[in-house]
């Protein structure tokens, strides 16, 4: 059963992101509906425009400063842009684990948005859990979260890790 919510979970988040990709492919598309491509004169905004920044302070304190777009998630933003946070998001989003566990400051936890049930289940799971605790896979990157701080844990509850730290 429990593979079965699991699979069921992959399905939703991977169908959620080929929906997402495919509306921002087609409003941002320059291919008319014959194929030929159609050439503007017009000027466009760069994408970086677009992003949000994200400070993370990795295990060691060391304060990394990001980018990323609208709608994606903080495991996206952490993998799209190559950062090296030890067991992060093993299992890519499908809330079965708590290794994208981050903690936030008050002001910006209060902006995220309501905790689910299923990420709550994973939470309890989360080495030093805090009240301002969340999943990085559950969080999606709005405007409103310019500029917005969060903490890698000191550690991680990581299954895969044997009982002597090895992988």
């Amino acid at each position: 059963m429990a593979l079965v919510t699991a699979l069921r979970r992959l399905a939703y988040v991977r169908l959620r992101e080929f929906s997402r990709r495919a509306a921002a492919t087609a409003a941002t598309s320059s291919f008319s509906l014959t194929g030929q491509r159609s050439f503007t004169t017009g000027t466009q905004p760069l994408r970086s425009d677009n992003k949000v920044t994200v400070h993370f302070f990795n295990r060691d304190g060391e304060k990394i400063t990001v980018k990323g777009s609208p709608g994606d998630s903080l495991l996206d933003v952490v993998i799209n842009e190559d950062l090296d946070f030890d067991g992060f998001g093993a299992c890519e989003g499908t809330l079965a684990c708590s290794t994208c566990h981050l903690i936030f400051d008050e002001e910006v936890y209060k902006k995220l948005g309501p905790v689910t049930d299923e990420e709550m289940d994973m939470l309890d799971l989360a080495y030093g859990l805090t009240d301002t605790s969340r999943l990085g896979c559950q969080i999606c990157l709005t405007k409103s979260l310019e500029g917005m701080v969060a903490r890698v844990p000191e550690s991680v509850a990581d299954i895969r890790q044997s009982k002597d730290g090895s992988s």
